[in-house]
């Protein structure tokens, strides 16, 4: 019998000259940046800045990165709680985001929210989410605000493959392709769920599949190659803005640490982790920006260097903030009024 089901788009590597060199450099500097941001921050956490858990996203950088430079700047995005890539890729100051790992007032939410819920609505960053599916029907209920406006931007939500067995998910992307809303359903497949294995929670192997019962697409993309990222997320966005409504894009991709910083990680075969060591999206888009001929090893060392650089500053921030006062403690719990409150 032929099956008359839609097989979900498979996307993967793009040619170098089609893109600026300006862009080219920017993915690679945020790719570092966020990779970097996240190692600072687990060796912070051991000498005592940072207290509380750290789920690094260390290894899913082109997901973050590629698909938040396809965002425009009025574009929103909702995140996890593996979210610190998110941010960065979005253009999140990483001053601020340590200051805010290290419980200081300098930090994004005043060092209130921590790791998992760091927000800023001036780069349209709606929040991440310490709960799985979370932000997925916050960024459907920006996504009908922009359409009930008119307005011709696009939210994208963030989240990982266990997110998709949540009912959140489902109601959220019922309603999404019912309206045909301006929204992008980004889901970052790392294989575990915390750490059940995908086979082991979902009956299917590629879960863009999931859009078809929803009426719109969906793409699956090599989570590890940036460009492939931003090109099928610039489509999305492109396809959303113009009315077209949702797309489902599944990034088939890797965490290299443990869902959380100091999980034994029993649940996994170090091959397996080697295996995806050697699809590095970052030493994979060196080698190839190098061969492009577009970049030398030295112009690539002075952004790592740049890089590195911020984030002393971003820790020197950290260090020197203060400690939120304990009668400060409701602040920013309630409001006085909701006049004025907009994305």
């Amino acid at each position: 019998m032929t099956s008359s089901r839609s097989e979900p788009e498979t996307r993967g590597a793009t040619n170098l000259s089609a893109y600026s060199k300006d862009l080219l450099a920017e993915l690679f500097r945020r790719m570092t940046l966020v990779r970097e941001f996240e190692l600072r921050a687990i060796a912070e956490r051991r000498e005592g800045l940072i207290p509380g858990f750290i789920h690094s996203c260390v290894g899913q950088e082109a997901t973050a990165v590629g698909a938040c430079l396809a965002l425009q700047a009025e574009d929103v995005i909702t995140s996890t709680h593996r979210g610190h890539g998110h941010l960065i890729g979005k253009g999140g100051d990483p001053r601020y985001m340590m200051a805010e790992l290290a419980a200081r007032s300098e930090g994004y939410c005043r060092g209130r929210g921590g790791s998992l819920h760091i927000a800023d609505f001036e780069l349209g960053i709606l929040g991440a989410n310490g709960i799985v599916a979370g932000g997925i029907p916050i960024a459907v209920g920006a996504a009908l605000a922009f359409a009930m406006r008119d307005e011709r931007r696009v939210a994208l939500s963030f989240f990982g493959d266990g997110a998709v067995n949540e009912g959140a998910f489902h109601e959220a992307a019922n309603l999404a392709g019912l309206w045909q809303l301006p929204v992008v359903f980004f889901c970052e497949n790392n294989l575990y769920g915390e750490g059940t294995p995908q086979a082991e929670q979902a009956p299917i192997e590629d879960l863009a599949r999931r859009a078809e019962g929803y009426g719109f697409p969906g793409v699956i993309v090599d989570g590890n190659d940036v460009l492939a990222v931003y090109d099928v997320t610039a489509e999305a966005i492109s396809r959303a803005r113009q009315g077209g409504g949702p797309t489902f894009i599944e990034g088939k991709t890797y965490r290299y640490r443990g869902h959380y910083e100091g999980d034994p990680q029993v649940y996994r075969p170090q091959e397996e982790l080697d295996a995806w060591r050697e699809r590095d999206a970052i030493q994979r888009f060196r080698e190839r920006l190098i061969q492009s001929g577009q970049f030398d090893g030295e112009d690539l060392e002075a952004i790592e260097e740049d890089v590195a650089d911020r984030l002393d500053q971003a820790v020197a921030f950290a260090q020197r903030g203060s400690e939120p006062a304990p009668e400060e403690a409701l602040q920013g719990v309630y409001g006085d009024t909701h006049d004025g409150l907009v994305f």
